[in-house]
């Protein structure tokens, strides 16, 4: 049966902590590593069986797409990862304290940049902190393609190659399709997906 599942990463130490996570890697709470297990069994339940599975290359995605695919009794599927759905970048906020961004920009501030289309944060420095060009994951990226900051606009022109060259082939030759990203990413692939005209 051909089939799209889009499943958020379970609670992150990040979410958990109230910071601002964006491409650092969090690992997975143990309330995270449940929810990942609890998605597994609900897609079971719901007779939805994965045959390609599609995560970022941040580690609270991985271990959610191996949780739940464990849980779901989902074995030997093929698996693919990619950068193109990671978080958003958020810049030089990246590992930061929300409250703390909040009492430093205030909060009407903050809110544009987390939910506006096109609110980019501060940028991290080139080659500072936070610089996925120094990050060995993405040696094989042009460092032009790499953010240290995004808007929502340029998260969904991130994720839509990726949509369009992986995705979408699974779903047409017939697969049941599990994308397991974060809120950003996969906020920008519903909106496309749904055709919606504000994200």
């Amino acid at each position: 049966m051909t089939c799209l599942v889009l499943l958020r990463h379970g609670e992150s130490d990040g979410n958990a902590a109230g910071r601002f996570t964006g491409w650092a890697d969090a690992p997975l709470t143990e309330r995270g590593r449940e929810q990942a297990r609890r998605s597994g069994a609900l897609l079971r339940a719901a007779g939805l069986s994965p045959t390609r599975l599609h995560t970022s290359v941040l580690a609270r995605a991985i271990d959610t797409g191996a949780l739940a695919c464990e849980a779901g009794q989902v074995t030997d599927i093929p698996v693919r990862r990619s950068w193109r759905l990671n978080e958003r970048h958020y810049g030089a906020l990246q590992g930061r304290d929300r409250s703390a961004v909040v009492a430093q920009y205030g909060p009407d501030q903050v809110q544009r940049w987390r939910r506006s289309y096109d609110g980019r944060p501060p940028p991290v420095p080139r080659g500072g902190s936070g610089d996925p060009a120094l990050d060995p994951r993405y040696a094989g990226v042009p460092v032009g393609l790499l953010p240290r900051a995004e808007s929502l606009r340029e998260v969904q022109d991130r994720v839509l190659p990726y949509w369009r060259g992986a995705v979408l082939p699974d779903l047409r030759t017939g697969h049941t399709v599990l994308v397991v990203g974060h809120s950003n990413s996969l906020r920008a692939l519903i909106a496309w997906v749904d055709q919606l005209t504000a994200i």
